[in-house]
């Protein structure tokens, strides 16, 4: 019995229960998505790529501002939208919460400025940063999936572009072109 009971004893210290559990996978020290964050604003910067731009906000490195630009030929060209991005506490292992704080009238964005968008959602990978967060939103204001819309008035007129456009130009009062 006492023998029984040093292997119970051995294998208790070995296994994990209750009292020992294992640390949960991917888990990451603060310091580790400070510097990550740190990277990541530091490429923004040197990256060059027009239209886009973001900043952490005062002193939470974990709260950024960004700003998308409409590329030309799309009907968003000559748009300016803010956004905001929110990064968790287990980034990048989990995707951050952005927003739109501009209107944004297009099929993939609702009424309070969420974003129906796959790399936010299911197929994030932490091999994304927010560089490529903000270019595939850009890309998305031109090229919306319609077949899965948050605003299904905006899908609908999206299949007239010249309608659409000038829902577009009546939101953000643009002279016509």
């Amino acid at each position: 019995m006492a023998t029984i009971d040093a292997q119970n004893s051995q294998d208790n210290n070995t296994l994990p229960s209750a009292r020992n559990p294992l640390p949960p996978p991917n888990t990451v020290d603060s310091q580790s998505v400070l510097r990550r964050l740190q990277s990541e604003l530091m490429a923004l910067m040197m990256s060059g790529d027009s239209g886009i731009s973001g900043f952490p906000e005062e002193d939470n490195i974990l709260c950024w501002k960004g700003t998308i630009k409409g590329t030309k030929d799309t009907v968003f060209e000559g748009t300016e939208y803010k956004l905001s991005l929110s990064f968790p506490n287990d980034y990048p292992f989990k995707p951050p919460k952005v927003k739109f704080e501009t209107t944004c009238f297009h099929p993939n964005v609702d009424l309070h400025g969420n974003i129906c968008l796959d790399i936010l959602q299911d197929k994030w990978s932490s091999a994304y940063d927010v560089r490529t967060i903000l270019l595939s939103i850009q890309s998305l204001l031109g090229e919306p999936n319609i077949s899965s819309p948050l605003n299904p008035q905006a899908a609908q007129l999206w299949s007239n572009q010249e309608e659409y456009r000038k829902m577009v130009e009546k939101l953000y009062k643009f002279p016509k072109a």
